[in-house]
């Protein structure tokens, strides 16, 4: 695959598409909290996947489970999620400046808050906003996508020391919140280990408290 992708197959970027697209929009959901730009984080991410393809390591040792593009997709992700959300905060200011016409009603807020009326969606959402960036995207890659800490490191060209501090101040303010909220389902709340599965027990609360996004 690893191959194919450098060599710009498309089939394989149809099978790459088809097997990581949702991890995509689900770490770029994550990220922002928005349905319409994660979507719009999925079509750019594969789009930069396209243009970079030739930077894929084709003499990596996938005997040493080294072999998966999802991280190098991920990784990917979290820097279109970046300029993404730097673009919107350049337009919000944009339009603040603009000369102020009547008002018109504003209907959105009422449909928000209508299809985002699930108590443990809307309190996950603002413990996660209460982090700083680097701590949510670390939280993001290593709990909700799985990513143990060296590959969150080579994702984020960070130590892994580093990933191990920021999730672990990520895990304090979130756990934090989430005791104060009566989230935190009974037995949870361990420390991870290390390795792939690390963090078993805060991913169980993370998929539940998320759950409405990944139907």
């Amino acid at each position: 695959m690893r191959a194919r992708v450098h060599a710009g197959d498309p089939d394989a970027f149809r099978e790459l598409f088809d097997e990581h697209a949702r991890s995509v929009y689900n770490l770029a959901f994550r990220l922002t909290g928005n349905w319409s730009t994660a979507e719009d984080v999925v079509s750019l991410t594969f789009l930069e996947a396209w243009r970079l393809r030739e930077r894929v390591d084709v003499a990596l040792d996938t005997d040493a489970g080294g072999g998966s593009l999802r991280p190098w997709l991920l990784g990917i992700a979290t820097n279109v999620t970046r300029n993404v959300r730097r673009a919107a905060r350049r337009h919000a200011t944009a339009l603040v400046r603009l000369p102020k016409d009547d008002a018109v009603p504003d209907i959105a807020e009422e449909v928000t808050s209508r299809v985002d009326d699930r108590r443990r969606l809307a309190l996950v959402r603002t413990a996660l906003s209460a982090l700083r960036r680097p701590e949510r995207e670390v939280l993001v890659l290593c709990v909700w996508s799985g990513l143990d800490y060296a590959e969150a490191a080579a994702v984020l060209g960070v130590p892994i020391g580093t990933v191990r501090s920021r999730l672990s101040r990520a895990r304090k303010k979130l756990s934090g919140l989430v005791d104060t909220a009566g989230l935190r389902p009974s037995g949870e709340g361990r420390e991870p280990g290390t390795g792939r599965g690390q963090l078993e027990d805060d991913r169980g609360f993370a998929v539940r408290s998320m759950q409405e996004n990944t139907r």
